[in-house]
């Protein structure tokens, strides 16, 4: 039986129309985007097996363009999938760059968190602000592997200068989800703080991105 032919306050999409999105499992949302399942399977089938095959939702919306070994996922619905995560995305950005001004980590944690927890490589990025503290814009400088990325003070200072920003914010993912910030994370901390000081660029935070909340190292008193 295809989801045609269920009850039509089953099937998904009218599910979603009439009770809400937040009623949805995660295989129906992602049945919603798919469109339509493969032969001998339904779309909510195929939502399921590729939940299955990429372990969690997270690891599934954190790489959406790469293939899996499921039969009925074509190149038209990863590029679904993959288009709903940076519409989020772009979403989240949009909210953030409308503040007045942003006062604590949480304020940017939930951007910073979209854009970066599920990549299976190491990223570092820039939040830059103006002298209000408003966001101007955000840049993945520098990526690595699961063991490190190379952070280059001088690229930094360059970056910022030519954002024109007063004021920046530091983010970077561990791939392992465990967001303790270690002793190289400091020390590359400390020793970006003290190059923008010369330019009169202020580090606000440092936010450690892992599979739960970002971890501050603001907040943990390690500026």
């Amino acid at each position: 039986m295809s989801i045609r032919d269920w009850p039509e306050g089953e099937r998904p999409r009218e599910k979603l129309l009439t009770r809400g999105s937040a009623t949805l499992s995660d295989a129906e949302l992602l049945a919603v985007l798919l469109g339509s399942g493969s032969r001998g399977k339904d779309a909510i089938a195929l939502g399921r097996e590729l939940l299955a095959h990429a372990g969690s939702l997270g690891a599934l919306l954190g790489r959406p363009d790469q293939p899996l070994p499921v039969s009925g996922l074509g190149p038209a619905k990863r590029a679904r999938i993959a288009a709903a995560l940076e519409l989020a995305r772009r979403s989240l950005g949009e909210e953030l760059q409308q503040r007045q001004s942003l006062g604590n980590p949480r304020d940017s944690g939930d951007y910073l968190r979209a854009r970066l927890r599920h990549l299976p490589y190491e990223v570092f990025g820039c939040l830059y602000l103006d002298n209000r503290h408003r966001v101007l814009a955000f840049e993945e400088l520098f990526r690595g592997t699961v063991d490190g990325a190379s952070v280059h003070p001088r690229e930094v200072v360059r970056a910022c200068l030519q954002h024109n920003a007063c004021a920046v914010i530091f983010a970077h993912n561990h791939p392992s989800g465990v967001a303790e910030p270690s002793a190289a994370d400091r020390a590359i901390t400390h020793e970006l703080r003290d190059a923008l000081q010369l330019v009169g660029v202020r580090v606000l935070d440092h936010l450690v991105i892992g599979s739960g909340e970002p971890v501050s190292m603001a907040a943990r008193g390690l500026l």
